[in-house]
């Protein structure tokens, strides 16, 4: 297990993470800290736990959103992938790529339809 020292709102954390995890926990790190600077900097929530929980509770309704978007219709792949194994890889990270953004914009669409409702509620 390694430990990293890590900074979210200007306090410092250490935590322990699997070797070789250490680049997927500084990118949580990094998402924590800017959904919660976000919420913050919107001026409306100021106490830390309470930031803490609408970033826990934005962050959870990004997860299930992704987690529930339809799976998109197989692709064949082009006939030269099953002759290339360099070309079968490239391809298969390409659809998982592809996969990864479509999740992306459903939760984009999802949060974009909530602050739109919200807009609306303040005419």
């Amino acid at each position: 297990m390694k430990q990293l020292d890590v900074q979210i709102l200007h306090q410092s954390y250490l935590l322990t993470c699997p070797e070789g995890h250490e680049e997927r926990l500084l990118e949580a790190v990094s998402r924590v800290n800017d959904t919660m600077a976000r919420i913050r900097d919107a001026g409306k929530v100021r106490s830390r736990e309470r930031v803490a929980v609408l970033a826990a509770l934005n962050m959870a309704f990004d997860i299930v959103t992704a987690e529930r978007a339809p799976a998109p219709e197989p692709v064949e792949p082009p006939a030269e992938v099953e002759e290339d194994p360099a070309a079968a890889d490239a391809w298969a990270q390409a659809m998982i790529q592809q996969q990864a953004d479509a999740q992306r914009i459903v939760a984009l669409l999802e949060r974009l339809d909530q602050a739109l409702e919200a807009d609306a509620q303040l005419l």
